[in-house]
């Protein structure tokens, strides 16, 4: 174990982070992604402090195989754009680079100051980038070519200890960023780690928060939850903290009002929940669609138009979240597909918003069981938006 010092004002050495040896962490550097540790060296070659950083540091000491390889650089994003040939700049406020090898993308992004708060947009130091991250177990940087972990917050010991603590205090938390309250229920259900009773409770008491977060961002999280392979367990964990009815405010009231609706639904969700699961086009919304969809449609109805009013209903049912058209197409079709109905791929200038015989139409009283939660706003966004084209 090793101790990173910096230099006070005064000229005294201050006490900084923890390095920690691969003796002492245990990272298999070969379990890193070869072409992640080609962007790191380039970096480094021309003088940038460059590390892998967050999830894939933590699923690295776990002993799992990270499925991104987010890296972080004192290097600006017009300088790493330079260095790739194939890289492009993306984001307004906060620039970053993303690095593609074929398929696959890595996203390098530079060390963010605290000027200006938690929300600065500016480029910064190490010492400042740790501090605006949200939990210690996703602070820590991993250099593969010196198979070192820098730890500034205690990241490490508190893996160790199958805990997740904060580094944004309680106060601020979730008032700075709500999704954070997603990610830390994530968290707890994807590695069995426990979460302090103060952040319990901040997160039950903080959750109507979620109301203001835009359908973007919630579609994101959501789609990373279920293309993940503990997504049951990350959504029967959202619903006891009271969490998920702001990410699928339908479904959470359907599972409140039917034992039974609730049991098929998450019957779905564990199907995709397994180390092997590919994740092809449409198959993980299927999981969310699939119970409701059985409870509303007569399969032996008319096709194609069955198909167009089932589409519209899907589309209402998963507000907030609006994935592509062509992601909810495909996860209807595998669900046709099951009952043996295969769907020709219509003109989109066909569908209208007319009724169409054998399923209940998306306005019709089924659509708008009981009253809505009133912890719940998005529901009535939910009664009165109609299907995005």
């Amino acid at each position: 174990m090793r101790i990173r010092y910096s230099t006070e004002q005064d000229g005294r050495p201050v006490k900084k982070a923890i390095v920690y040896t691969q003796d002492e962490h245990g990272i298999r550097v070969s379990a890193v992604d070869p072409k992640a540790v080609y962007i790191i060296e380039s970096l480094q070659s021309r003088g940038y402090e460059t590390y892998i950083v967050g999830g894939a540091v933590r699923d690295l000491i776990l002993g799992k195989s990270p499925k991104d390889f987010d890296i972080v650089s004192a290097a600006s994003p017009t300088r790493i754009k330079k260095l790739f040939h194939q890289a492009r700049i993306i984001g307004q406020r906060f620039r970053l680079v993303h690095v593609r090898f074929g398929t696959q993308v890595f996203e390098v992004s530079t060390f963010r100051s605290l000027k200006d708060g938690l929300t600065s947009n500016t480029f910064g130091t190490i010492e400042e980038d740790v501090l605006r991250r949200d939990f210690t177990l996703n602070a820590l940087f991993y250099d593969p070519l010196k198979e070192l972990v820098v730890d500034y917050v205690g990241g490490i010991p508190d893996i160790r200890k199958k805990r997740i603590r904060p580094i944004i205090p309680l106060a601020t938390i979730f008032n700075d960023d709500p999704v954070r309250m997603i990610r830390a229920l994530k968290y707890a259900a994807a590695t069995g780690f426990t979460l302090p009773l103060p952040l319990k409770w901040k997160i039950k008491q903080q959750a109507p928060l979620l109301a203001g977060i835009s359908p973007s961002r919630l579609t994101e999280e959501l789609f990373k939850i279920i293309h993940s392979s503990s997504a049951v367990q990350i959504v029967e964990k959202l619903i006891s903290f009271g969490v998920y009815e702001f990410l699928q405010p339908h479904a959470s009231h359907l599972m409140k009002e039917e034992a039974a609706f609730r049991s098929r639904y998450l019957d779905s969700l564990k199907r995709i929940s397994y180390e092997g699961f590919k994740g092809a086009p449409g198959e993980a919304l299927a999981a969310l669609l699939e119970a409701y969809l059985e409870g509303i449609t007569q399969w032996d109805a008319e096709i194609p138009d069955h198909y167009k009013n089932i589409f519209m209903a899907a589309r209402r049912f998963i507000l907030p979240i609006n994935p592509p058209r062509v992601e909810l197409d495909q996860a209807i079709r595998r669900i046709f597909k099951a009952h043996g109905i295969i769907i020709k791929k219509p003109r989109l200038s066909e569908w209208g918003r007319r009724s169409f015989p054998g399923v209940l139409n998306p306005g019709d009283a089924p659509l708008s069981p009981g009253e809505p939660s009133p912890q719940c706003p998005r529901w009535h966004a939910w009664q009165s938006e109609s299907p995005a084209e």
